[in-house]
């Protein structure tokens, strides 16, 4: 009954995640989101909460006389990047886009929050929590910072994000390490520019510096637990503007994604001493910058939650070896705040075959805004069990 239930609204859903699809908003900026999000559930009964940190929404939803609390989060924003979809309901704001489905986690959520209002079979209260800026400068730190869950008391919390390439709506989750933590880390390599018919009469920062990032790939491959991923990335490698003159400096911008706070730790103090040695063996001087702005710490499921997840997956017709993930995703999330002070889940929902996250020329399934709150429902239907 449930998917009858829901796919008889799904219409509705739909109309309101292409509205939400022609109007992103970024980080912080999700008035107009907010706004939808916040009249929808009063419309179904909920108790709102508006302003969390800034433009997030909480709706809380009690019935019976069950203590217990469940948390379920969709993230709101979009990115700063120009749609080529060409869809008939593509952005309508030059050089913003959905190009991640946080309008389809939203409309989902939405949709769960109907299916819940009208079903009402649970005991205990349900906190749907709608929150801005996931991409690069966490609104979920900021909630916590701002009281979320001493305002919103939750004995667990729960997230999803859609998988572009898995099968539709194909759950993806694991115990323990489940998203990695990002570093950014900045250097700059200093030498002694000049003539490039004369090197000798230079320290040359381009060759210290392509000797840094020729040994950064040697840390995973020999300093790391090969049972522990981790990435090492140099995104960015600038340095120079002529063919025949050394410059004075070079700059590089390294991403480095870890699952564990042993590792992260490990490769920080690796990244610092290789780098510093690296450009004094070139007659070269380096300065570093770990983590210029905020970064997102490893994400943890809780063994029992991801439990729960599993079995609701399995209790609606999936197949276990499909559903139980081989390691974890290498992408960041700032959910992982939240998983480190609340008993947690997040986990993956099959996208299909779309293009990529964060592509210009993404976009989320609707065929999700069927299978995601019925998902959602049975999930809190399982973890507030009625008598």
């Amino acid at each position: 009954m449930n998917h009858e239930l829901v796919s008889s609204f799904k219409g509705e859903l739909a109309a309101i995640r292409h509205d939400l699809h022609m109007h992103p908003e970024l980080c912080f900026e999700e008035f107009r989101t907010g706004k939808i999000v916040a009249e929808e559930l009063h419309r179904l009964g909920f108790t709102v909460a508006t302003g969390v940190a800034g433009t997030g929404v909480v709706g809380t939803l009690t019935k019976g006389s069950s203590r217990r609390a469940i948390g379920i989060r969709a993230d709101m924003d979009a990115l700063p990047i120009h749609e080529t979809t060409n869809l008939t309901y593509s952005s309508r704001t030059v050089g913003k886009m959905h190009a991640c489905g946080h309008d389809g986690h939203t409309t989902m959520l939405l949709g769960a929050a109907r299916y819940l209002a009208q079903t009402q079979n649970f005991d205990g209260t349900v906190h749907l929590i709608f929150q801005p800026a996931e991409e690069d400068i966490s609104g979920a730190k900021r909630m916590i910072e701002e009281g979320l869950f001493k305002r919103f008391p939750c004995d667990a919390v729960f997230a999803l994000h859609n998988i572009p390439g898995d099968e539709t709506g194909q759950i993806s989750v694991r115990s323990g390490a489940i998203t990695a933590a990002v570093d950014i880390v900045e250097v700059k390599v200093q030498g002694l520019g000049g003539h490039g018919a004369l090197p000798h009469m230079a320290a040359d920062p381009i060759v210290a510096a392509s000797g840094v990032v020729m040994a950064l790939q040697t840390i995973v491959a020999r300093n790391v637990d090969p049972l522990d991923p981790a990435v090492i990335t140099v995104g960015s490698f600038q340095s120079g503007a002529l063919a025949t003159i050394i410059p004075g400096e070079a700059r590089l911008n390294i991403g480095v994604r870890t699952c564990t706070k042993g590792t992260r730790e490990l490769i920080r103090k690796r990244i610092e001493a290789l780098v510093a040695l690296q450009a004094k063996a070139f007659g070269c001087e380096a300065d570093i910058l770990y983590n210029p702005g905020i970064s997102y710490p490893p994400g943890y499921n809780t063994p029992e939650h991801a439990n729960l997840v599993r079995d609701v997956a399995i209790e609606l017709g999936q197949d276990p070896a499909r559903v139980d993930m081989r390691g974890p995703f290498m992408f960041s999330e700032d959910f992982a705040f939240m998983q480190e002070v609340v008993p947690s889940c997040y986990f993956g929902l099959g996208n299909g075959k779309s293009r990529s996250l964060h592509d210009s020329g993404y976009d989320f399934n609707d065929e999700l805004l069927v299978k995601g709150p019925v998902f959602w429902g049975r999930l809190v239907e399982r973890f507030l069990k009625a008598v």
